[in-house]
């Protein structure tokens, strides 16, 4: 109830104020399980996918969300919920992975759809980073779900990292045809079936988004970014140091 409520505001709001195109919307199946991968540009990933979908989105959302205190921390976890986001402790290390995946798995014994970004995090820089081979691979072949490659277009755009004001740009999602894995069902603890799993949605990912693929993981080119970031800081804080001395 909650959901269809915020789904007919929110979703409607979306489509009208930003008209979001989409190919291959007939690849979503009317009903029964199926996972929806996703490639990940911006925190509004998950709101634009399930604004242009008849069915409910399940989707993985960080804990925080739901238990920040006061008003706000209460109204937050509300607007989550019904948007049909699941809070997951992720700070947990495998723990959190294995929440994750019970969680999916629970969505897709229910018959629903389970959204899921193999990425892990958003690309800090729009290009598509290798996939993490747990949560992804151990979840299709637990269930024998299908799993259908996404792709989200421009929508780093609409809501760059860090922004809180959208732009009124034309986001786009590109739906793949669903991948059947059910001929490695039960092989869920082979790491090599996994890899090769998640390496296959990702090529599929990669065709419908355009993007450029770097094959190393998003968090770790985060982190690069970051050194490489206070790297420059540091020389331009040295520089100046040096600019100032000569000048005495």
């Amino acid at each position: 109830m909650i959901y269809g409520a915020m789904k007919f505001s929110l979703g409607g709001s979306l489509k009208l104020a930003f008209r979001p195109w989409v190919e291959g919307i007939e690849n979503i199946p009317a009903e029964g399980p199926a996972i929806l991968a996703s490639n990940h540009l911006s925190f509004s990933d998950s709101f634009f996918l399930p604004a242009v979908l008849d069915r409910k989105v399940t989707f993985i959302a960080k804990s925080e969300y739901f238990t920040s205190p006061g008003v706000k921390g209460k109204l937050t976890a509300a607007f989550f919920k019904g948007v049909g986001q699941l809070p997951v402790d992720r700070s947990g290390g495998r723990g959190a992975g294995e929440a994750a995946i019970k969680s999916g798995i629970e969505v897709l014994e229910r018959g629903e759809l389970f959204g899921i970004y193999p990425e892990g995090t958003r690309s800090p820089d729009g290009r598509l980073y290798r996939g993490k081979p747990g949560g992804l691979a151990r979840v299709a072949l637990a269930t024998g779900a299908p799993v259908i490659p996404v792709a989200m277009i421009d929508t780093e755009k609409v809501q760059p990292p860090g922004k809180i004001v959208p732009k009124m740009i034309r986001p786009g999602i590109r739906i793949g045809k669903p991948l059947d894995f059910t001929r490695y069902q039960g092989m869920e603890g082979d790491r090599f079936i996994l890899r090769s799993v998640t390496d296959e949605v990702m090529y599929e990912i990669m065709k419908l988004s355009g993007q450029e693929y770097v094959d190393i993981y998003a968090t770790a080119a985060k982190r690069q970014i970051a050194e490489a970031a206070k790297a420059e800081a540091k020389q331009q804080a040295e520089a100046e140091q040096a600019r100032k001395a000569a000048a005495e």
